[in-house]
């Protein structure tokens, strides 16, 4: 994590942005704009065409595709780049997020709301669900920023109980508070919680990781198709998981 060269590339967008009139005029969103210069400052290795597809980055020996999300996306790249090259997936993880609604007519913005759910490493595995067969690949490694950030929405409407409802509109990166990095299938192990005695249920994995079940089921759903845990046996119910020895 390098967090004066993650203030080098929020302030050069910041300054674009500036430039072209306004916050989100870029052709691009701003965490992506930022992640890429964060990644590579050099803007010559951005946006290079390989195999019939746009890398967002290309050193000449090494990719670095940057998503926000939609991994759905990403296995045609995926199929044409990894015979090829190394290849790091960089997803952007809001950490800390403040909710901020602007009136598209008159340019209002609400009050700052904190998001009362905090981003982990564990907010990567629905996406990875969508790639999970390519995740064993040895050319293939990620990134995990976790970023503290503020989320611009646009008001369209209120719901029952004059709830605020609106669309994304963009994100605004305010400070780097950690990066994860898997270079190699068996940095995965690391999602699992040192305290955590073997073996163990999905609820027993939701509790030591403070998340909900649901993305305990994914999580252990994609280290078992890694086998990097296994099914020893159940208890009642439900199934045991044991990471695999070396």
């Amino acid at each position: 994590m390098n967090q004066e060269a993650f203030e080098q590339a929020k302030m050069k967008v910041l300054l674009k942005q500036h430039e072209q009139h306004g916050f989100g005029t870029l052709q691009e969103k701003t965490v992506h704009a930022v992640m890429k210069l964060y990644y590579e400052p050099d803007i010559d290795y951005h946006e290079v065409p390989i195999e019939g597809y746009i890398a967002d980055i290309y050193t000449g020996n090494h990719i670095i595709e940057i998503q926000n999300g939609n991994f759905n996306r990403l296995r045609n790249k995926l199929d044409a780049f990894l015979p090829l090259y190394p290849v790091t997936v960089v997803l952007p993880i809001p950490h800390f997020r403040w909710i901020i609604y602007m009136d598209e007519e008159s340019g209002e913005l609400s009050a700052r709301r904190k998001a009362p759910v905090t981003g982990s490493i564990y907010s990567a595995f629905p996406e990875l669900y969508k790639i999970k067969n390519y995740l064993t690949h040895p050319n293939l490694s990620f990134a995990f920023p976790l970023i503290d950030m503020d989320e611009y929405r646009l008001l369209q409407s209120r719901g029952r109980g004059k709830r605020r409802k609106g669309s994304r509109y963009d994100r605004m990166p305010l400070s780097l508070y950690d990066e994860i990095l898997l270079e190699r299938p068996e940095d995965f192990i690391q999602v699992i919680p040192y305290e955590l005695e073997e073996p163990f249920t999905v609820k027993e994995f939701a509790k030591a990781a403070h998340i909900k079940r649901e993305l305990a089921q994914v999580t252990l759903h994609i280290l078992y198709s890694m086998k990097l845990v296994n099914r020893p046996g159940k208890r009642g119910r439900e199934y045991l998981y044991e990471v695999v020895a070396e």
